[in-house]
């Protein structure tokens, strides 16, 4: 099984923000943004990732990556 790989980071710096101008900008709160910039998150809305794309002006798909977990065997 996978998991999915939180590309925050690399929209923030492309756009030259701050993660505290974000969460603002969202709505959200700077700890609940830090969550989904760590990949931590179990859940997020729709209209925040909506919002997300809004703001950084990219798709869905910038945001996120699924990657393949390496065989533990």
């Amino acid at each position: 099984m996978g998991h999915l790989v939180f590309n925050i980071d690399v929209m923030l710096a492309k756009r030259k923000m701050s993660v505290t101008e974000l969460s603002n900008r969202v709505g959200i709160t700077l700890a609940n943004m830090s969550i989904l910039k760590t990949g931590k998150a179990k859940a997020i809305k729709v209209s925040t990732i909506e919002a997300l794309c809004e703001i950084l002006k990219c798709q869905p798909g910038d945001l996120f990556a699924y990657e393949e977990d390496e065989d533990e065997s």
